[in-house]
This record gives structure tokens, sequence and C-alpha cells, in this order.
């Protein structure tokens, strides 16, 4: 990233403002703005996070905010109640107080001296989310948005559920937010009150797995905060940001098309962190792009953003899957309007082991996978970093999966969109589900997924009324897979993986389940698209750039490693994720910080009963003879008809405990 030392206006820091709330709250705010500002007024942008503004994301909002205020913006990182430096509690993601606060929130900074009275809101991932939900509200000073790896759908497109089916992170997720919640705020800032704040927030502190297993289904509780409800509550300009790689990819074109306000879409081959330093690669200077979208709305700037087309994607050529890549290979495209009149269907029939463009006759296929299928994709989705969470070969999971595969090509095959397996099926059990993957196999035989999906087939009919299937009966479901941009090249294959299992990812079902397949009832739908020849004209991205970064000192390296053992004796096989954020000092306000998280994934592969997950946080905070610590520890275990699980909090102040708390409490299984 090429540091930029000199901006046009000259920035000020202020290292935190409390914004007063209308129940007597506060929000702790890191405020960067020109140095003139209140001379020349600036519009604001606000970012919402519960990720502690002081030692959490400080890294990266100091290469970022201090780039926007010096082209002439306020820049506010505001702790949400309940996190970092900020009063009260936060007892869940994405509530109405959340909305309400940072309502407020707009409305103070609009009406501060320095401020031109246009605000803006953004975000990446929680950020992002907010920045939708906030602008289905409408705050009248609210002028412009950007959404980065967001979604629009918190039941089917976050990290809770898949087509119905649960998801690891689910309970990892939960893991983390009970683990972040935990840390006091910093003395420096709140004064002498930090340690009753503190001990009121772990008072408080509860594992949200318990509201999210609640609802297994999609209701009411889910269709809060899915601006997919209704898009035309959105009126100011979005612009949706996502990567191939991320699990929010989704919401990206469906905001396209749903939005009837100002909307642009960017794609790249990015995991889940921002464009300008994510990978896979090509990075590309971001924070120059959205300052174009922030001077076009809140100053009224010709930028030219909006001549440009309203999709632009990177269109990935074929890879070899490798658990890490630095850059993929492939190039930019544009689409004027989406959806596409230019995207062509094209049908592949699942016959007897081969995909083909007319059906065969029709063969019951059966498939009943181990459990541990699926270890060649770990994660949910790639965090975009120098952790090797990519999906490796497909081939270990391929020979456990019912496989349709094309002749090789000969021609090279373009797909955008949403690949859509239509399946007719029936199984043995009332509760299952399955993985449906899209690979390219090249000529020696690697296989790269290139997309997938899990779908819980109870939800056949619909998220919201699910229903146990019948064994032996006959049932049709379409299961769409996530968008994707990807290039096979002459002489690949296209292959679809269909398992019964996808192992840590997707949580099992009650009892070991065979899939039948109806092989000639049953294809696949790829979006097809022909070449555009101005796609060459394509404007080109800058090099990202960025404000000097923050001075820190390492005591101890970040370490993240993913390891897939199996005990031939037992069966069990164990996917133990080390996440290690390391250990620095924060050498402006003389902190130590300091985190480390394992998690263990076990299952053996005749049992689904036998899934277990435990995951173990250690936090620290320090500053001369200052020192806090807190761990947690979390455990889920099934039932045929529960999930039961176990969070354990102890925090201490030195060597002291002052507090401990053990929850225990089962849930039902609904269908899952």
């Amino acid at each position: 990233m090429k540091v930029i030392e000199r901006f046009p206006r000259r920035v000020r820091e202020i290292e935190n403002v409390f914004i007063p709330l209308s129940d007597g709250c506060r929000l702790a705010a890191r405020i960067w703005l020109p140095e003139d500002a209140e001379r020349d007024p600036v519009p604001a942008i606000l970012e919402c996070l519960p990720y502690r503004k002081r030692d959490g994301t400080a890294w990266r909002d100091q290469t970022m905010h201090p780039y926007f205020a010096g082209h002439g913006y306020a820049v506010l990182r505001i702790d949400l109640r309940g996190s970092g430096d900020s009063d009260g509690v936060l007892c869940d993601e994405y509530t109405t107080q959340e909305h309400d606060d940072c309502i407020e929130a707009i409305r103070w900074a609009a009406a501060q001296p320095w401020c031109s009275g246009k605000v803006g809101m953004w975000g990446i991932s929680w950020g992002g989310f907010n920045a939708l939900q906030v602008a289905a509200r409408r705050p009248p000073a609210l002028g412009a948005i950007v959404a980065i790896m967001a979604s629009d759908d918190r039941y089917n497109d976050d990290i809770h559920y898949m087509g119905g089916a649960m998801l690891h992170d689910n309970f990892a997720w939960a893991s983390s937010m009970f683990a972040y919640l935990s840390l006091p705020p910093d003395p420096r800032v709140v004064g002498s009150g930090w340690r009753e704040t503190w001990l009121k927030r772990l008072e408080h502190a509860r594992f949200w797995l318990r509201h999210w297993l609640a609802h297994q289904r999609r209701d009411d509780y889910w269709k809060h905060g899915s601006v997919c409800e209704d898009y035309g509550r959105i009126a100011c300009p979005v612009y949706a940001v996502g990567g191939w790689e991320d699990g929010y990819v989704n919401a990206v074109p469906r905001l396209l098309a749903g939005l009837a306000a100002p909307v642009k879409g960017l794609v790249g081959p990015w995991g889940h962190a921002l464009p300008h330093e994510a990978c896979p690669g090509p990075s590309i200077g971001f924070l120059q792009e959205i300052l174009r979208w922030w001077d076009h709305w809140l100053k009224g700037r010709d930028t030219g953003i909006m001549a440009e087309p309203r999709y632009r994607v990177w269109m990935n050529d074929s890879y070899a899957p490798e658990p890490w890549s630095a850059q993929r290979p492939g190039r930019w495209i544009a689409e004027s309007a989406w959806p596409s009149p230019r995207i062509e269907e094209r049908s592949f029939y699942l016959n007897d082991g081969v995909l083909a463009p007319t059906p065969g006759p029709e063969r019951a296929l059966r498939c009943r996978s181990p459990q541990d299928t699926g270890v060649c994709a770990l994660e949910w989705c790639s965090y975009g970093g120098s952790g090797a969470d990519l999906p490796t070969d497909q081939r270990e999971d391929d020979g456990r999966s019912l496989c349709f595969d094309s002749p090789p090509l000969d021609a090279r095959t373009e797909i955008l969109g949403a690949p859509v397996a239509r399946l007719a099926f029936s199984v043995d059990r009332p509760v299952a589900g399955i993985a449906v993957r899209l690979c390219d196999v090249a000529p020696d035989g690697a296989s790269t997924r290139v997309t997938y999906s899990l779908f819980n087939l109870t939800h056949w009919n619909g998220h919201e009324n699910p229903e146990a299937l019948v064994p032996g009966r006959r049932y049709r479901a379409d299961v769409p897979l996530n968008h994707i941009a990807h290039a096979f090249k002459e002489g690949h294959r296209i292959r679809l993986a269909v398992s019964t299992c996808y192992w840590p990812q997707m949580w099992p079902a009650p009892a070991p389940v065979t899939l039948t397949l109806f092989a000639g009832a049953s294809r696949l739908d790829l979006p097809v698209r022909p070449p555009r020849a101005e796609d060459a004209d394509l404007p080109a991205f800058g090099t990202p750039e960025g404000a000097p970064p923050l001075a820190d000192r390492t005591l101890r390296p970040e370490r993240t490693r993913r390891t897939v053992s199996r005990d031939l004796v037992t069966g069990e096989t164990r996917v133990v994720m080390e996440k290690d954020s390391g250990a620095v000092r924060l050498e402006a306000i003389d902190l130590e910080v300091d985190s480390a998280a394992v998690e263990t994934y076990r299952v053996r592969a005749d049992d689904p009963l036998s899934a277990r997950a435990d995951i173990v946080y250690r936090q620290s905070l320090g500053r001369g003879d200052w020192r806090v610590r807190t761990e947690t520890r979390t455990a889920i275990r099934l039932t045929a008809t529960a999930f039961r699980v176990t969070a354990q909090l102890d925090a201490y102040e030195g060597d002291r405990r002052v507090f401990s708390r053990n929850e225990y409490f089962t849930v039902p299984r609904d269908l899952i």
C-alpha cells in the first residue's frame, strides 16, 4: 500500500468524544477531521462497531480514517452501546436500540459546527449491516452509505444459517462476541468508573447463541434488520461491495436488482476484508474509489462515478486449489444493468455421473456421505488475510459425494450469477441436509471449488415453514449456489458434487442420511456470460493508498493454523483452528493487547451425534500496574432432539478473579 504523508487538508484527531443520547447513555467516538473544519465545515462519515475503537480496530482505522479527513471529511469511529469505551450493555446484534443510537449519533454529528449537515455511513461486515439497516429508517441527514461485505438477509445470508442449515459459525461467532464484549473500557478514557462499567457488562453478559438457536427458521427475529424484506425503505444512494471468497457476496447483486435508489455494485476476488488490502488479490485503490463516491453524493461534485457501469466484478480464470492465494488470475468486467439481459441460462442435466445438455434415462442414484465429509473447505468464508482458509483440492470430498461431470470443454465458458441446482430427490430420514458444490476440474484431476451452497431439505418449500420429510417420498428443491464470476478453461470439466454432510461448516442431521437423487430428472442451470468488448476499456483502479500506519511493537507474533487429523481406531476426525492474534504494544496510548483463540471440532465418520465443538478465548489488556484479562470457554453437543450448550466466563484484575459465570442451556432442534 502506498503511504500518503500529506493531504489537501491538515488533519486533527480527537482521541475520544462522548456523544450524549436521549436516555442518558453515552457513545464513545474517535474523530478525525480537517484542522479548519469549524471555519470550513465538511460532511461527516460514521462507522459504528462493537469492536473497540481504542485497541480493536485501531490498526485499520489509522490508515483509513485520516485519509478521508485529509480529503475534507469528519470521520467518526463509534463504539456501539455496551462495547469499547461506550456506556451501557450490548445484548444482541442489530437491535432496534442499536439503530436508534446510530440515528441519534447521525443527528448529533450533523449539528456540530465542523459538519456541513451532510452525513454518510459506512463499514465492513457489522458496519455494513447497520449502514443498510439505518438507511432503511431514513434519518434526514443521511446522504449516502457504503456497505462492504454485508448482507441484506440476516437469515439466509449471514453467519448463522445457510439454506436453512445451521453453520458452525453460528456457534463460533457467538463465542467470539462473548469474548470480545468481556473486556473493560480503558480507564484513561472513562476514568475511575471503568471497573463499575466492566462489572455491569460482565453481569449482563450472555452467550448470544441462546437467541440464535431459539430461531432456527426464518421468522420475525431474522426479518428485523433484513432490508430485503422491503428494499423500498432505502431512499439514499448505496454502494454495495463484496468479494467472491466472502460469505455475504449474494447481497450485492440482490441490492442492485431490488433498490430503486441510486446503487452501484463492486465484487472482487477478495475474502472478508477491505479491498485495498484483501487476499486473494488484486487489491485496488479502494479508498480513492470510495472518496469519489462520497464527493459525488455528500459534496455534489461530478466525479464520474455514476456514469460508469452499474455492476463491476472480477472474472476469475481457472486456478489451482490452494489454501492461500495472494493473487487470482482473471480480469475486471462490467454490466450496465443487473439483472443483465446479456446472461444466458444454460442447462446441464444430471445424468448417470455426467452433465449433459439433454436428459438421459431416469435413474435413482444413492449417497450416504461419511460425517467428516467437508474438511476440504473448513471455513464458511475466507477472512482475506494471511491465514490459510480457502478451500483446498476437493478430490477427497468429491469421492464422498455424488458427482456429475461434463465432458472436457471444447471452448472457454464464462459464468456470472448464481448457478441453480434443480434436484429431484428422496431421503430415508425426516431431517436431512445436503451440500452442493460447483467445481472446476483440471486435466490432471485437481478439483477447485468455484461456488457452493448448503441446504436443509426440510426447507424445500421455504424457510419460514419447514416440514419433516416423509422417507421415500419424492420431492423437488431448487438450490441456488452463491453468486460467482468464473471462466472455465478449454479442456477443463465442470463438476457438480452433492453430499449429505459438510463438516464442520454444516451441523449434521440427527441420524445418518441416505439421499436418493433422480438422475435424468435433475439439472444444473448455469448463468453463462458472453464476451463484452467494452470490458477492455474499463478505467483501471488506482494503486492502494492509505495514511501512515499505527505505531506498535510486537510482543508475540500472530499465528494462524488450521489442521485436520484422523484417529484410525475410533474413526474420529478432529479439526483444530488456532487463531492467535498475538500480543502488541500500542505506543501512543501505552497499552498492551493480547488475544488468542483455539477452535476444536470433532466428529466420527459413522455417528452424527458425535459432533461437538469447543472454543477457548484468552484476552488481556495492560498498562503499567493495570492488568486485566478474561477467559471464555464455550461448548456445544448434540442429541437427536436438542443442542446442549455451555459457556463459561472468568475475568481477572491482576491475579484476582473478579467475576465468574457458567451458563448451561438446552434448545430443541427444529428440523435441523
